[in-house]
């Protein structure tokens, strides 16, 4: 290197956290600023990303700031903000939006790994976006230099992290003149260890760095950093300790090492540093004195550490190991008081400590744990708190206190309302024994406000002033791997050393730390930078002269950037920032490919496919896929293509319109919780009709203009994809979704970082982040946990939809149902009703009792009241073994320390699960679960809902069947989804009214009549038509069909024919389906398919789960028959059942066959699919068909069995199936008329149309959950929460006091005006009953008389069945009252207080059989 140092004309410095507040990088840039900015003026830029309006608190736009080189970008593709940050020195800042290229997101990562080998493969969301980030920065600075900067001009880029590598690395390939330095802070693989409980230091030279990669799933952002390392022309970090992290996990030795400073023009002086000091003190004393209820003796020792929550990192096990042995030496003659400040979950400022800070004489509430200052969200699993519970630190003799502050120290904490350094400068001594600190910045803050501080060896700061002779005022204690003990043992000497100091020495030790930190100053330790860039233009020197002479040939682009940086002339290497980005002309496309409103609405389906059909199919019609797919050229033509142009330009306006209508601010808001979502064949995240029914409801309530948010979650690898062998064993394989490919988006909280929910488990936090998926106007929150914050086993519950065995089932739902509370709560979404679809997301009502108990203060039962009258459960399932249940110790294990929060105990928690409380035997159901919380409750049609009377009726003994509140509401489709476009324009000519606009106009769908037989027949053949194209299609495509033989293949496609009747049957495989009655009898079989003149054909379809053996036997018989020569091409199944297959057949096939074991389908929407494309449903009279069935319009076999023996009734069922195919289905298909018309059959299928169909849509689907549940539901809810929840208190308060005089309450008098005494003996009898309560004991119940209410007793409540409203003043004798005993035929009794004035007698509506209470 020359003696005299190079210098930068030009210095960038690009960081993730420049205006953008993340963690320690903030502090050294913006402190740094001030510096860097007297040395380099407007040279200077940092760059940072564009996060949206969270940024602009710090940052300050100059729209005049370089804005034809702005506008230059722009047109590149790339939009960048140019202004200042507000710090000071106001640097200039470029704040870049990298959103621009997602598109190019494989080309970068292919650039990064064919340039460097960068292993990005198993990178995520969180690895991407930075990633772009850094390469658009790179581009950036790239484009500055050549539109600025002279060819003589020395630049220098400096990256942090490797956040930023990217652009280090674009540089050093693209634009080789720059410079580039790369400072890692701290190692990817160096906080893995240490936060993994793993020996960092003690191990370190023994480790595999890229095998540990692999372990903590950091593969791709350890490979970034390593070759940025590695390439760039400066690598530092910030310490000694880290230098050693980056020889042994980079595998590269540091060149420069830059110790961070900091300025310390935010310290007091003089006066003011003392009346600060005073005033922190006292602060800090009276805060510790309230929360130990007594009075600190004179002077006590206030001792402080902070940071981020990191126990083990950041030494907080071995501090407070050390604060228990310093209250164990009997030398400690001075009280002492640690305060931890590291913010934690909390709930807000403790109202007590509140109270009786600003007035002494309130009392302090007993009930909290004393040792903080906010209420914990997640006591049980605090390690602070177990640290401390059951130590000497709990004992109330002990000198040694800890106060424990879980806030921000921001001015508005609730308790100090000081910023940190308003608290610090009051404190005597800080304590840092950090395990993982590449620098820190704590102790040094401390030693800038005179404060002593004790840190470590393993800490940068640490290092750098041992290094020093001398360093009064600073402690640094030795640590390493295995010391923990003579750690913790040697802060409790130092503490005790500490304070027995006299006055004087104390405050020379104050003085010579507040000297010491001068040493840290920016305008000393910005040297070590300064040398850093000055080996960076020198090794940028060097690389590039070797470059020019070297004769070995090199790259031609390489050799051709060299020669142009050498001259003048105008670069060309910029052309690569415009490929694959969408021009503006058609920016439109990208809007509409997210958000699904696309996929339900023809004219924007055929606007993606009419670009190019088979790219199209190709991408499995997924719009994002297609984009991305799109060459340059075609864009280019699209652009000048005048008529696609007007397509778009309809389409988007449609779109635009669509979207800008608002809902009726009077319409209830619907927070709506699933397991999956079954929206379009690319968003896998759905497995049957559970999730396709949700995904249509979504889509409804979009069209409806309904206010309803979702909530999910977003599967890594969805449900599985289904092979199937020549002999039809099912292979289930599951593919890893790409999200970037997908219509989803991160989610962003206030300040632009990605927004996050975390939940307790055991010994640790689950961390989900939050994905929106736009279905038109409805919103879906996904929560994903698949990422390197969560362990490995974390990370697992989010990869597969019902995948993984129970406990991981367990934490899928508690992330389903409190995470997804929390979720909403984050996001500031709130919400009238929960609308809870099947039990799985049952733990979202507790989550809503927490909150209302621990923010409004409310009792559980008192919340309780409140969440019941906002909940609504609809539960699928048919049979008792088909609702989740998990056994008490798997509950007590992830939720054990939920009762307290709730204010209950383990029995009444565990309880709200149960049928019987009392057995202990019992497992926890989530769908009793969700009984218990939700005032009503329903099956998805007539026939089920009785099903769920029978099989959730035990919650609620003494009440007959007819008096239960679960009701029900039959399952639709969503028209517009299913409904063949073909069809649907046909329909629109007839009849628009019946099916658009926000209400469906049934009686309208009568016009179907008015369609002529040929159009509707011609359109049938059509759908037909593609049906077998797409079957041949699969059958040429060996990754679709594996058969024994081209010959067989042939066979199928010599056999496939559109003018064949075909019966098509498609859904799970579970035995209860019956997938194989039809082939009781095979010769039979063979003879309907083999008819010459009148052939059938039979296609099946369908998953069986990986785990149900004799669901893939069915699919192994069926294959096995097909394989028959008889049967061979005609029986056929069609493999990897899912959203697009289904619907070909649901449009493409005659009859659809469904022949489940009664009562065992709840709904069965796939026939509701098939009735909308005029295909006739052949079925049991089950499920939606009970309802649906009309003579002449479909086949039914009958609801009532005749054989209690399942084989009998089979092969009778199989007989009924033979006869009607052959006498009724076969023969009104082919008989035609001399037009080749089958009109019998077309008067059917317009029959079907017109009065099955137009019942089963989606849209009277949510009319009916408006009008039976959600107005309801949410008018009790306003009335509830009126005026502080005083009527949800008064319903309470009620029912404790019927409670405890229910024991001796006896029937004085039955009164049935106009029945004889004989009515009496009937079944069940509403009567009247006047009843008069005996004293009870205070505080007790006494014994029971005959059988009344008890612990769920009661519809819907999991409580008591009656409202009971505070009785009036003169309203009998003293001690009287009137209990009104009524069996409950009616519903509105159920909506409580609001029917019983308060003038009234106490009132409580409770079902008798005769008999069970004593007429006395």
């Amino acid at each position: 290197m020359n003696d005299m140092k190079l210098k930068p004309d030009f210095l960038f410095e690009i960081s993730w956290e420049v205006c953008n507040k993340v963690g320690g990088i903030n502090t050294v840039i913006a402190t740094k600023a001030r510096t860097v900015c007297g040395k380099y003026g407007d040279r200077y830029f940092t760059i940072g990303p564009d996060l949206g309006q969270g940024a602009d608190r710090e940052f300050e736009e100059d729209p005049a700031l370089l804005k034809g080189w702005r506008q230059t970008l722009y047109e590149k593709g790339i939009r960048v903000r140019v202004g200042h940050w507000r710090i000071v020195g106001r640097p200039q800042v470029i704040l870049v939006d990298f959103s621009s290229l997602i598109p190019r997101k494989d080309d970068i990562l292919k650039f990064l790994w064919e340039s460097y080998r960068v292993d990005s493969i198993s990178g995520q969301w969180d690895y991407i976006e930075p990633v772009l980030f850094g390469y658009a920065a790179g581009l950036v600075v790239a484009s500055y230099v050549e539109t600025f900067c002279k060819s003589a001009n020395r630049v220098a880029a400096h990256f942090h992290e490797w956040m930023t590598a990217a652009g280090g690395l674009y540089l050093r390939r693209e634009s080789p003149y720059v410079a580039t330095l790369f400072t890692t802070h701290a190692t990817v693989l160096g906080r893995s260890i240490a936060g993994n409980g793993m020996p960092l230091y003690r191990d370190l030279t023994t480790y595999n760095a890229d095998d540990l990669a692999r372990r903590f799933g950091v593969t791709a952002k350890h490979s970034i950093e390593k070759k940025a390392a590695a390439n760039s022309d400066a690598f530092l970090t910030v310490s000694g300790i880290t230098a050693t992290e980056c020889r042994y996990l980079l595998g590269h030795e540091v060149d420069v090492v830059t110790p961070n400073g900091f300025e310390d023009d935010f310290v007091w002086q003089d006066d003011d540093y003392r009346i600060k000091r005073e005033e922190a003190r006292a602060a800090l004393i009276a805060v510790a004195e309230a929360c130990l209820g007594r009075k600190l003796q004179d002077n006590p020792l206030i001792v402080g550490t902070s940071g981020r929550y990191e126990f083990r990192n950041k030494g907080l096990d071995v501090l407070l190991e050390g604060m228990k042995r310093l209250a164990g030496l009997e030398r400690l003659d001075r009280e002492v008081v640690l305060y931890v400040m590291v913010p934690a979950a909390n709930r807000g400022a403790r109202a007590d400590l509140q109270k009786h800070l600003q007035d002494p004489s309130q009392p302090i509430d007993g009930s909290q744990w004393p040792w903080a200052t906010h209420y914990l969200e997640n006591m049980q699993w605090d390690p602070i708190v177990r640290a401390i519970d059951g130590s000497p630190l709990a004992d109330p003799a002990s000198k040694v206190h800890v106060i424990f502050v879980p806030s921000y120290l921001d001015d508005r904490d609730g308790i100090f309302d000081k910023s940190y350094y308003e608290l610090l400068v009051g404190m005597d001594l800080t304590l840092f024994p950090s395990y993982y600190e590449p620098w820190g910045y704590t102790p040094l803050e401390s030693i800038a406000f005179s404060v002593p501080t004790v840190t470590t060896t393993l800490a940068g700061f640490g290092l750098w002033i041992d290094r020093r002779e001398e360093h009064p005022g600073v402690a640094v204690l030795c640590r390493e791997d295995g010391n923990d003990d003579e750690v913790a043992s040697a802060l409790a000497d130092a503490v005790l050393r500490f304070s027995q100091l006299d006055a004087a020495r104390v405050e020379e030790m104050r003085r010579a730390a507040g000297v010491l930190s001068k040493e840290a100053l920016w305008s000393r330790l910005f040297e070590a930078y300064e040398e850093a860039y000055a080996l960076a233009l020198d090794n940028a020197d060097v690389r590039m002269n070797h470059v020019a002479s070297n004769a070995t040939p090199l790259p031609e682009q390489q050799v051709k950037l060299v020669h142009q940086a050498l001259r003048p002339e105008r670069p060309e290497w910029n052309r690569m920032m415009v490929e694959k980005n969408l021009p503006e002309r058609l920016r439109p496309l990208e809007e509409l490919a997210h958000n699904l409103w696309w996929c339900w609405n023809p004219g924007a389906w055929d606007l993606f496919e009419e670009i190019d059909p088979d790219l199209w199919n190709r991408s499995e019609r997924n719009p994002i896929a297609f984009l991305d797919l799109l060459t340059i050229n075609r864009l280019k033509e699209l652009e000048r293509d005048e008529s696609f142009l007007a397509s778009l330009d309809a389409v988007y306006a449609q779109f635009k319109s669509y979207m800008s209508e608002k809902p009726d601010p009077a319409t209830p808001k619907i927070a709506y919780f699933s397991m999956e979502y079954g929206l379009h064949a690319s968003l896998k995240i759905y497995s049957g009709g559970l999730g396709i029914l949700a995904g249509d409801y979504l889509k409804e309530a979009s069209d409806k203009n309904v206010p309803m948010v979702a909530v999910g979650l977003l599967y890594r690898y969805g449900y599985f994809t289904q092979k199937l062998s020549a002999q039809g064993a099912q292979q289930a394989t599951y593919e890893a979704q790409n999200f970037s490919k997908l219509p989803i988006q991160p989610v962003r909280d206030a300040v632009g970082n990605w927004a996050t929910v975390s939940i307790p488990l055991p010994g640790r936090t689950l961390t989900a982040r939050i994905w929106l998926c736009r279905v038109g106007r409805t919103d879906l929150y996904l929560l994903d946990a698949d990422y390197e914050a969560n362990l490995e086993e974390d990370r697992r519950v989010t990869h597969y939809l019902y995948g993984g065995d129970w406990e991981n089932r367990l934490k899928q739902e508690i992330l389903l149902g409190i995470g997804g509370v929390r979720a909403l709560q984050s996001l500031h979404i709130a919400q009238d009703i929960s609308h809870c679809n099947e039990g799985h997301a049952a733990f979202l009502g507790l989550e809503r009792i927490r909150n209302l108990v621990l923010r409004r203060r409310l009792t559980f039962s008192e919340a309780l009241e409140i969440v019941r009258s906002s909940s609504l459960f609809t539960t699928h399932t048919p049979v008792p073994a088909g609702h989740d249940a998990f056994p008490e110790a798997m509950i007590r294990q992830y939720l054990s320390h939920y009762p307290e929060e709730l204010g209950i105990g383990w029995a009444q928690f565990i309880g709200l699960g149960r049928v019987d409380p009392e057995d202990p035997n019992e497992k926890f159901s989530m769908s009793v679960l969700a009984c218990n919380l939700s005032q009503e409750v329903n099956g998805v049609s007539w026939l089920h809902g009785e099903v769920s009377k029978e099989i959730l009726g035990n919650l609620w003994p003494g009440y007959f069947k007819n008096e239960l509140h679960i009701g029900y509401v039959t399952n639709g489709v969503h028209f517009p989804t299913w409904t063949a476009t073909r069809l649907r324009r046909l329909y629109a000519r007839y009849f628009p009214e019946g099916f658009e606009g926000h209400e469906y106009r049934i009686s309208e769908w009568k016009k179907v009549y008015d369609i002529p037989d040929e159009d509707l027949w011609r359109e049938r053949l059509v759908l037909k038509e593609k049906l077998v194209r797409m079957i041949r299609r699969r059958y040429c495509d060996p990754s679709h069909v594996r058969m024994d033989s081209p010959h067989q293949v042939m066979q199928v496609l010599e056999g496939i024919k559109p003018d064949v009747l075909k019966i098509g049957f498609a859904r799970r495989f579970a035995t209860y389906k019956r997938a194989l009655l039809l082939f009781t009898d095979l010769d039979r079989l063979a003879a309907i398919v083999n008819n010459k003149e009148r052939p059938v054909q039979f296609i099946f379809a369908g998953k069986a789960h990986p785990n149900d053996k004799p669901g893939q036997d069915l699919i192994k018989r069926i294959i096995e028959v097909a394989a028959m020569p008889q049967f061979s091409g005609k029986i056929i199944f069609l493999q990897n059942y899912d959203m697009e297959l289904a619907r070909r057949l649901v449009q493409g096939v005659d009859v659809w066959l469904n022949t489940p074991t009664r009562p065992l389908e709840a709904s069965g929407t796939s026939g509701e699919k098939c009735v909308m494309n005029g295909v006739l449903q052949f079925s049991v009279l089950d499920g939606w068909w009970v309802e649906g069935y009309k003579e002449g319009a479909g086949w039914a076999l009958p609801m009532e069995t005749v054989f209690s023996d399942p084989q009998y009734q089979n092969e009778l069922d199989a007989e009924m199936i033979y006869n009607t195919i052959e006498e009724e289905i076969v023969p009104k298909y082919y008989d035609r008329d001399a037009d080749g018309i089958p009109r019998a059959w077309m008067a059917s299928v317009k029959k079907c149309i017109a009065e099955i169909a137009s019942n089963f849509t989606t849209n009277r689907m949510l009319r009916d959950y408006e009008v039976r549940f959600y107005n309801r539901l949410a008018a009790r809810k306003r009335e509830l929460s009126e005026n502080d929840f005083a009527v949800a208190r008064e319903i309470v308060a009620g029912k404790h006091k019927v409670l405890a005089a229910w024991p001796a309450v006896k029937i004085v008098d039955v009164q049935r005006p106009g029945r004889r005494q004989a009515d009496l003996h009937r079944t069940q009898l509403p009567f009247r009953a006047y009843a008069r309560p005996g004293r009870t004991r205070s505080g007790g119940r006494g014994g029971r008389t005959g059988r009344g209410p008890s612990r769920g007793a009661g519809p819907g409540r999991g409580g008591h069945p009656y409202r009971a409203a505070q009785p009036g003043a003169g309203f009998g004798q003293p001690g009287d009252f009137r209990l009104g005993l009524c069996s409950r035929t009616g519903r509105d009794v159920r909506y409580g207080a609001a029917h019983f004035p308060a003038e009234s007698d106490v009132a409580a509506s409770y079902g008798f059989r005769i008999g069970e209470v004593g007429m006395k």
